[in-house]
């Protein structure tokens, strides 16, 4: 039998059915074939090449094996991945930076149990459905050349955050994370006004960020929350495990940046919290983590749009024309990628001592400034 027959007769047995059976008998036929290797991998590549037309992205693709699948089966993925798109000219800044993160170690292992992984790999990409696309493809041309470095007020809350995250004097953490939202809301402003006296052709746009579990409903809320802030929407996508958020490029990074750093500082508070109540004797730990959570995302999310405000009611009245501009602009995005969504009924908060926790770590991680205007 060739090669060519060998991979063609082991993904017919295994790819199309449930059972371990096939895949045994897939892996033995590849197993007893090293001369397959090559061809295999090249039908890996077309079954990645499908993943991409059909809107998935190297870091949903990962986090999506991760969850369904292990370790293992992530490390061919990302050597699959990587492979694959050396082969493009053009990759959006966002791939580019998805696959900096998929540095992994080559999987190896005995024939069998390598070919085992590789097919149980291939059964859950040649099942992925369509999913709304949030940018181009690999290979397809750029709409415009990336910028060569990120803009500066970007680094700048990148690097507040990193210190808030580091320190361990919740104090300034406060300052740290406050002044990185209140640096968000200018550069945004900015944006806004800078396109529109260049009539530049801004658009919103769209990127994923993985909400993970435990606790997955917690952090979609504190996801929306952060997004509604920074004048972006948010939608859940609960089975697989992320949410695409939709609104302009300088503003989905500020989102980004936010989430995963008031993530970062929800659960060190959280996981402090629940120290002090072990020492007190409680046993409960599971509904006082999703109690502090929903209480931390929420509180945050009325912080964070109170600070958004009065930055904007900062700048005055001329302003308020193109951000309602803007605010329909991603508004009609959202809802031409998604026409039909659904409320998601949220289980409410039943530990009284969690919700208190989190809402306090929420006014540490965000604290309330006052604000006061001179006179003239």
């Amino acid at each position: 039998m060739s090669t060519v027959g060998t991979v063609e007769k082991a993904l017919a047995v295994a790819l199309y059915a449930d059972g371990h059976e096939g895949l045994d008998t897939g892996a033995s036929l590849l197993a007893a074939d090293p001369d397959a290797d090559i061809e295999l991998r090249l039908r890996g590549e077309e079954f990645l090449r499908r993943a991409w037309e059909r809107g998935w992205q190297p870091a949903d693709l990962v986090r999506l094996v991760r969850r369904d699948l292990g370790d293992v089966h992530e490390r061919l993925a990302a050597g699959l991945i990587t492979g694959e798109s050396a082969r493009y000219a053009h990759l959006a800044p966002r791939w580019r930076a998805q696959l900096d993160e998929l540095k992994q170690p080559p999987y190896t292992a005995d024939r069998f149990s390598y070919a085992t992984a590789v097919l149980e790999l291939y059964r859950l990409l040649i099942r992925l459905p369509a999913i709304e696309p949030v940018g181009p493809i690999p290979g397809a041309p750029l709409s415009a050349e990336p910028a060569p470095h990120e803009p500066r007020m970007l680094g700048r809350i990148r690097a507040l955050l990193a210190k808030a995250e580091a320190t361990g004097y919740p104090q300034e953490a406060e300052a740290l994370t406050a002044k990185a939202q209140e640096l968000m809301a200018r550069h945004s402003l900015d944006e806004a006004m800078l396109a529109a006296r260049a009539h530049r052709p801004d658009v919103p746009a769209a990127c994923r960020i993985g909400v993970d579990a435990p606790y997955e409903t917690a952090k979609a809320i504190l996801l929306d929350a952060v997004a509604s802030a920074n004048r972006c929407r948010a939608v859940w996508n609960s089975a697989f495990g992320f949410s695409t958020v939709v609104g302009f490029d300088g503003d989905l990074e500020a989102v980004e940046l936010l989430y995963t750093s008031l993530l970062v500082q929800g659960t060190t508070s959280m996981t402090r919290a629940e120290a002090t109540q072990r020492a007190g004797g409680r046993k409960r730990t599971k509904t006082f983590r999703q109690s502090f959570l929903m209480s931390y995302a929420a509180r945050l999310g009325e912080l964070l749009t109170a600070a958004t405000d009065a930055v904007t009611a900062d700048e005055g009245s001329d302003l308020l024309p193109v951000l309602a501009a803007r605010d329909v602009a991603v508004t009609d995005r959202a809802e031409q990628m998604f026409p039909e969504t659904t409320t998601t009924r949220v289980r409410g908060a039943t530990d009284e001592a969690g919700w208190v926790h989190g809402r306090a770590a929420a006014d540490t991680a965000h604290p309330v400034r006052e604000r006061r205007r001179l006179s003239g």
